[in-house]
């Protein structure tokens, strides 16, 4: 058995987890970072990259088709459902030497392609390796949630970590899961060609402002796609090309292929967290506002965490710890700030407080201030006006944004930006944005807060009949 050591030891080499090895090694620090599957981890491998290429194809394939209200012709899409994962496969291929073992052994850190399990409260064992650390980093990430559902054991199913491989495309795809990725796979297999059924136990995009989920999900049912909510999955029989999905009120829905999409679980059951004084949460890792366990000495970024299960999470994570790590500085994580986003057509997106919350936290003092898509000219040239941005809003500040429609994703960043400053109102609506753009809506919004204000304000009209009246 060989042992080496380590000023940071990183058990993980997805988002999180590269990033704070590279960070590390670069400023100086000694790091040995473990993988035991692929590097670049769950986002660019099974999650976010390959969907998005996915949905990239389905966007193709959907414009051919819908053509005709820009005096482009209707086109019936020829779809190759291999080629378009050829052309997810293509995408990660394109991604992954950034994240790969050359590449951080390039920068200095020292990969060894095993797991990791703790032998003790400051050691690890990846292989035929037992390292010894002053810091380690958990950043393993989270796995697809298959719930023990009866007859489940007996049926093909997939789910992201197999989906982007299979060829064969589903005459009938059923998805259990309404949530975001359940909703975006569903898009894009619809518009792909193939028959789609979702099949929710609760709300579809539950988690979401209803108001604006609403909008997303009477698009997908335009589209065709049929949403099944309330309908809690009770049983699962047949076999590949014919499946049953059994719900709690006795519906039946059939179906050639099935994708589970539930929920993810953290990846922790190799770690062996017992023997190093870890606790766990039934959702991961528990940690501190500085994203330390209950070992002193281990961190834990990212899904594992228990909290947001987003990629820039993980970024964000890695930041706040390497300040902590490297320069033995105070910084704690908050999640006040943070983003997130559907890719849905049309997109829904959301930062801070919803609606609903804001009233929970801030009763009268809050304001809704609403700007629809149908009122930018860029929107309109482009006939994407579904649509509409919410800004909540207190004392002059925003607290959160909710965005559904088109390029939502893109707008939100904007208002992840003043809630990660305390910025104003006022600053937001100073800004000048170019004409004509998506963007504007931002602005437009903002404008909107300081509406009545101006225009229906007593003070403001005397004080403008006094300037006009008596200064020259």
């Amino acid at each position: 058995m060989k042992r080496i050591k380590a000023d940071v030891l990183v058990i993980g080499g997805g988002s999180g987890g590269l990033s704070v090895a590279a960070g590390a090694s670069q400023m100086g620090a000694s790091v040995t970072l473990l993988e035991g599957h692929k590097m670049g981890g769950d986002c660019l491998n099974f999650g976010c990259v390959p969907s998005k290429a996915l949905i990239a194809s389905g966007k193709a394939a959907y414009s051919q088709s819908h053509g005709l209200q820009y005096g482009v012709a209707d086109q019936k899409p020829k779809v190759d459902y291999a080629a378009a994962k050829d052309h997810v496969a293509d995408v990660i291929a394109t991604i992954a030497p950034l994240d790969s073992v050359e590449r951080f052994e390039g920068l200095g850190v020292n990969v060894i392609e095993e797991y990791g399990e703790f032998i003790s409260p400051t050691e690890v064992k990846a292989g035929d390796t037992i390292i010894t650390a002053r810091r380690v980093v958990v950043s393993t990430g989270s796995s697809p949630l298959v719930p023990p559902i009866p007859g489940l054991e007996n049926v093909p199913y997939e789910t992201n970590e197999t989906l982007f491989e299979l060829r064969e495309q589903p005459k009938h795809l059923l998805i259990i899961g309404g949530g975001p990725i359940g909703m975006e796979m569903a898009q894009a297999h619809i518009r792909l060609g193939s028959k789609v059924t979702v099949i929710e136990g609760a709300k579809a995009l539950g988690k979401d402002d209803p108001e604006l989920a609403e909008v997303v999900l009477n698009s997908l049912r335009d589209e065709g796609i049929e949403i099944a909510e309330d309908a809690l999955a009770a049983e699962i029989r047949g076999k590949a090309g014919a499946i049953e999905v059994e719900v709690k009120d006795g519906s039946v829905f059939k179906g050639s292929h099935l994708l589970m999409a539930v929920g993810r679980k953290a990846n922790i059951d190799k770690l062996n967290i017992e023997v190093a004084g870890i606790e766990r949460t039934r959702t991961g890792l528990v940690v501190d506002a500085g994203m330390r366990t209950t070992n002193r000495g281990v961190y834990a970024i990212g899904d594992v965490a228990g909290g947001l299960q987003f990629t820039h999470v993980a970024g964000y994570h890695a930041g706040v710890i390497i300040r902590s790590m490297l320069f033995g500085l105070p910084s704690k994580a908050k999640t006040s700030h943070i983003p997130w986003a559907t890719y849905t057509d049309p997109e829904l997106s959301q930062v801070g407080l919803t609606e609903a919350r804001a009233k929970e936290v801030h009763g009268d003092k809050l304001e809704v201030v609403r700007f629809h898509y149908s009122h930018n000219d860029r929107a309109i040239a482009e006939l994407k006006t579904k649509g509409f941005i919410k800004l909540m809003v207190v004392k002059g500040r925003p607290v959160g944004a909710s965005i559904v429609g088109y390029q939502a994703g893109e707008l939100i960043n904007l208002w992840a930006l003043a809630l990660a400053n305390n910025m104003k109102m006022s600053q937001i609506a100073a800004m000048v944005a170019p004409y004509p753009t998506i963007g504007e809506i931002n602005k437009r919004a903002a404008g909107a807060y300081f509406t009545p204000r101006l225009f229906n304000s007593a003070a403001v009209k005397w004080v403008v009949g006094f300037v006009q009246r008596f200064i020259p």
